[in-house]
């Protein structure tokens, strides 16, 4: 093996935790795909965009992530037991989500994955110790950001729209129109 400048007992550290990012971005990365093939509702196109748009930098990064295992001297997982196993994203097997839920859940998702590398970054000195996989981590919580910013915009517009919605009804109400409920709810 190369001697790179790290012990033995760091290197399996740094390729563990390694790893564990790894399966979470696999995740991530399957979840994404999911949603950008079957995002279906009013915003079709941009969402399909900003889904595909993500897929696209989360497997140029899962990619890095196993290169960085294979130079630190590991084996990086390539399987969905071992991904499954370690990841701590969640998936929704059979649930098919409207095109907002779909947002929520990635945003959800990419705040674990921003926690877990600040935490990692933070609280592992095996890993501060590598200066390569610091530079790698702190990257992808840069890419991670812009992600989850792009997801909140979304989130903020249709925060703004139902409020708008809200002051609508209450407008209508008042001077004596009468407001309709959406189908399928409860008045």
């Amino acid at each position: 093996m190369i001697n790179i400048g790290l012990e033995d007992s760091n290197r399996r550290e740094v390729t563990r935790a390694l790893n564990n990012l790894l399966s979470d971005e696999y995740l991530l990365s399957t979840k994404t795909k999911n949603y950008h093939w079957n995002v279906a509702g009013p915003h079709f196109h941009d969402l399909h965009t900003l889904f595909g748009n993500q897929y696209a930098k989360l497997d140029v990064f899962i990619d890095e992530v196993g290169e960085r295992v294979r130079a630190l001297g590991g084996n990086a997982f390539g399987t969905m037991t071992e991904f499954l196993r370690c990841t701590r994203l969640q998936e929704r097997p059979e649930v098919h989500p409207s095109e907002l839920a779909m947002v929520e859940d990635l945003y959800d998702d990419h705040e674990i994955l921003l926690r877990s590398l600040r935490g990692s970054l933070a609280g592992n000195a095996s890993l501060r110790g590598d200066i390569g996989t610091t530079e790698l981590l702190t990257r992808a919580m840069q890419e991670h950001e812009k992600m989850v910013s792009m997801l909140q915009s979304v989130l903020g517009k249709h925060d703004q729209l139902k409020e708008w919605l809200k002051a609508q009804d209450a407008i209508q109400r008042e001077i004596g129109i009468e407001v309709l409920a959406p189908a399928g709810s409860a008045t």
